[in-house]
């Protein structure tokens, strides 16, 4: 398979464009978001198949992508399925047809389930510029919320939500009929209507409002939003005090969806989200970058909004003359007003190529992701299409942020270097099984749990015994994370040891027990072990503490056994373990598993005993082997949604 269809591949709407914006090829997914089959599509241009309002964003972020080689991003509107139109946060980057070599343009969605608001950015600038006020109708839950607009507009409504029988009980009687159809339009777009709306202050306002249908996201939400403009005319003293105190508020509210969005992000990818998509708007930008230090050079993204070639940028050193290293190697912010302040304090290094030959009064605001001192992670760029002179306020709030984004960058670093090493670690643990066993299959899986690290205290073990027999251990150790895998292969290489002079499950459980409490063990361990002659099929099984064995057969049933054995290992000094011997017939298997394949959130250990063993035993009458029979019960206890580690070690015998 291609590269080009591996992009295509993906779940979410994709396309390949070429330079000049015509596509080359799209997904199914990108088909539906555009509202047209895939023939329809291909070979037209990419901009042409949006809402014409969308061209600019569209041919920008095409062009960066295209001339930069690097990454950009853009929220844009697509016509949607339906009635509603979808908004999407749009990366587009650099790719190559692997046919023909022609550089080509990927463009896909991005998902921005934890930071909705930002999608809606575009649209609020669109009314803030054009006078208008923009809120958003929840005809199920009632409410009214204001999402930003026209400051003059904002401060119609005091509150940031108001529920939809005090927007009724506002609307002039007479109005409230079109009020509600305007509400329970489902029209993509419903006609502009009249209402005269009465506030508490300064009385009846005339307002004309408009209601259109969003999809946020690709897969997302479906809401209603309306366009509001006040076409009363004259102003009011008042009303200016309540203008800036909306204004105020609006912006509190952009710093504080900033702060949360960024302090949540899990990845570096959605830290690089939130900054791009919010960070221009949070301080009155027209565009931002984003730079990162990797091995002393930058990566950089933008959000095609920016009228700096960031390509000169990618890749430069930090010890270049220019200011945006200086910034990330010093930790000192640059507040730059205008291009000949630009050039009167950096005249031996422009930032990028044609710096000169941008708008004179275009400004530049760089501030560091770490503070003075600190390991240089980066920087964020705002640019200003007129003379800007930040304030201290500004300057102090831009640190601030700055300064969560980093603390957000370190940590989700930390944690992928925690992950990588976690899973380095599970993966020196797990055991290669024994190769071919005359009359037996052993097949064994685990996958960890999905809280924490990506590690876990379940283990496995499969070996041939100095007699012959084969041993088999299934256990799970106290915890997920570094400290259980660590317990967890101490118990594992302990049980192989002393195995190798002790064939007995019951005595090799016993010796193991003395040997944790000996060495007061900081976790405990359930285990269960097999003794199998592959001879003649004959199993002696011990358990501590463990959950029962499942045994499959191949007319369909199953039963559940519960070994005899003792307590957990590790706890409780000069423990006994009993055992029992008993046979495994002729295509019959043996299923052992660790809790969290049987009991889950919606489920009980009887029931999820009951359903593994039910799946087991149609496996082996289907004639599935033990590798295809362990496929079958992990993915079903996946499908449980589970959230412990899973283990799962069968053996058949053939």
């Amino acid at each position: 398979m291609d590269a080009s269809d591996e992009l295509l591949r993906r779940a979410a709407p994709s396309a390949l464009l070429t330079l000049g914006g015509a596509v080359r090829g799209l997904n199914a997914a990108m088909a539906r978001t555009l509202g047209r089959s895939v023939e329809q599509c291909v070979g037209r241009g990419f901009g042409d198949l949006l809402p014409a309002s969308q061209l600019t964003a569209v041919e920008s972020l095409v062009a960066h992508a295209a001339t930069t080689k690097t990454v950009a991003m853009r929220v844009l509107e697509f016509p949607g399925p339906g009635a509603a139109s979808v908004v999407c946060l749009v990366e587009a980057r650099p790719a190559n047809d692997p046919v023909g070599g022609e550089p080509l343009v990927w463009v896909h969605s991005l998902d921005a389930g934890n930071d909705r608001g930002g999608l809606l950015i575009p649209f609020r600038l669109a009314a803030e510029a054009a006078n208008l006020g923009l809120c958003m109708c929840s005809p199920q839950e009632r409410e009214l919320e204001w999402l930003g607009g026209a400051p003059a507009l904002a401060a119609l409504f005091p509150e940031a939500s108001m529920s939809l029988s005090e927007v009724v009980r506002r609307v002039h009687p007479d109005d409230r009929g079109a009020l509600r159809r305007l509400v329970t339009s489902t029209a993509a777009r419903s006609p502009w209507i009249r209402l005269r709306f009465l506030t508490e202050r300064d009385g009846c306002h005339h307002l004309v409002c408009q209601a259109c249908r969003i999809i946020l996201g690709f897969g997302g939400p479906e809401r209603v939003f309306g366009v509001i403009r006040d076409d009363t005319k004259g102003e009011a003293r008042r009303r200016r005090a309540l203008v800036a105190l909306s204004a105020e508020r609006q912006r509190a509210a952009e710093i504080a969806a900033f702060s949360s969005a960024v302090m949540t992000a899990v990845t570096e990818q959605e830290v690089q989200q939130v900054v791009l998509t919010r960070l221009a708007a949070t301080f009155g930008g027209t565009g931002a970058a984003l730079a990162f230090t990797t091995k002393g050079r930058l990566r950089v993204s933008s959000d095609a909004g920016i009228p700096i070639p960031v390509a000169a940028l990618h890749g430069l050193p930090l010890d270049a003359p220019s200011a945006l290293p200086y910034v990330i190697r010093t930790g000192e912010p640059q507040f730059i007003p205008n291009q000949e302040d630009y050039i009167r304090r950096w005249p031996h290094g422009a930032m990028v190529p044609y710096f000169d030959r941008l708008d004179s009064d275009c400004a530049i605001s760089i501030t560091s992701l770490s503070p003075i001192g600190d390991q240089p992670l980066g920087a964020w760029v705002v640019t200003y299409d007129s003379e800007h002179h930040s304030p201290p306020d500004e300057r102090a709030l831009m640190g601030t942020l700055a300064d969560l984004a980093g603390q957000a960058l370190k940590r989700v670093r930390l944690q992928e270097a925690r992950v990588e090493l976690a899973t380095a670690l599970q993966q020196t643990m797990l055991p290669t099984l024994p190769g071919h066993l005359p009359g037996l299959e052993v097949a064994a899986r685990y996958r960890p749990s999905r809280d924490g690290l990506d590690i876990g205290g379940d283990w496995y073990d499969a070996f041939v015994m100095p007699d012959g027999a084969i041993a088999l251990e299934i256990g799970d150790t106290q915890g997920h994370d570094v400290d259980a895998a660590a317990a967890m292969g101490q118990v594992r290489a302990s049980m192989r040891a002393i195995a190798a002079h002790e064939p007995d499950p019951a005595t090799v459980l016993t010796r193991t027990n003395e040997l944790l409490v000996t060495m007061d063990a900081a976790r405990f361990s359930s285990c269960t072990m097999l003794h199998i002659d592959p001879d003649d099929g004959q199993v002696t099984g011990a358990s501590a503490g463990h959950v029962p064995l499942l045994y499959a057969r191949d007319d369909g049933s199953h039963s559940i056994r519960e070994l005899p054995g003792g307590p957990v290992l590790g706890v409780l000094p000069d423990a006994d373990y009993s055992e029992e011997t008993f046979t495994l017939d002729k295509d019959a298997a043996l299923v052992m598993v660790t809790d969290g394949v049987v009991e889950g959130p919606a489920l009980t250990l009887d029931a999820g005993l009951e359903r593994a063993g039910t799946l087991a035993a149609q496996a082996v009458h289907d004639g599935l082997n033990a590798e295809e029979t362990a496929d079958r019960i992990l993915d079903a206890a996946v499908t449980a949604d589970h959230l412990d580690d899973v283990a799962v070690l069968i053996i058949r015998r053939t």
